[in-house]
């Protein structure tokens, strides 16, 4: 395995705060992004100028690396952004998996989300089609499923815990209350970080119950 990991999204909430724990973990980071855009990423990274909707424009740049992590998505995502998903969440996964396996991509890792969830539905329904895409590639892949991601500027789950926590004691609701848990954003970093030093064989999965070390 060598160091170097191509990522999407890195100017965004997760790949801004998992870059430098990347290269702090000794990978070589080469994040894509739109000119006018790189002031956002974090220190320490190969800036790779791109249109995550256009294979074309970065496709050549992804050659010799290991892992490929795809973390673009629709800020806020949330009921009534079909429309978004589709635009941007479906059609960027579409473009990442063939530029992933040209490349001989050894290890693809995948923000997907917890399901089912009526209310998310549209959502979900983006993300499973984005992880059936990566599935019938063939390429290795981890699968990231949370719910919901609490850090800066999104700190207001925090007000639901006592009501996640009562829901966990009633056996009817407790195995969707801990499937549709909340998630700390350090979690989240943790569980990139640790998936792409053991990348693994096949196809895994980390669901919410990856998480519960490090409940509140």
């Amino acid at each position: 395995m060598n160091n170097k990991i191509f990522i999407t999204g890195g100017t965004g909430y997760i790949g801004s705060r998992v870059i430098p724990e990347l290269v702090k973990n000794g990978f070589e980071v080469n994040a894509l992004v739109r000119k006018g855009s790189e002031l956002k990423l974090p220190k320490g990274c190969n800036i790779i100028f791109g249109n995550a909707l256009d294979k074309s424009s970065y496709e050549n740049k992804v050659v010799d690396c290991y892992t490929f992590i795809h973390l673009i998505g629709v800020h806020h995502p949330g009921p009534g952004k079909k429309d978004e998903f589709n635009k941007i969440d479906l059609v960027s996964i579409q473009h990442a998996v063939p530029a992933a396996v040209n490349a001989k991509v050894k290890h693809f890792i995948y923000l997907s989300v917890a399901h089912p969830a009526p209310v998310m539905k549209d959502f979900i329904e983006v993300r499973m089609k984005g992880e059936k895409l990566i599935r019938q590639s063939g390429m290795n892949a981890t699968f990231i499923r949370p719910w919901y991601v609490i850090g800066p500027g999104h700190y207001w789950p925090y007000a639901l815990i006592p009501f996640y926590k009562l829901f966990e004691m009633i056996p009817a609701t407790r195995d969707t209350t801990v499937r549709l848990g909340l998630v700390k954003i350090g979690q989240i970093i943790n569980c990139i970080t640790y998936t792409a030093l053991n990348p693994p064989e096949g196809i895994k999965i980390l669901m919410q119950t990856i998480f519960e070390p490090f409940n509140f």
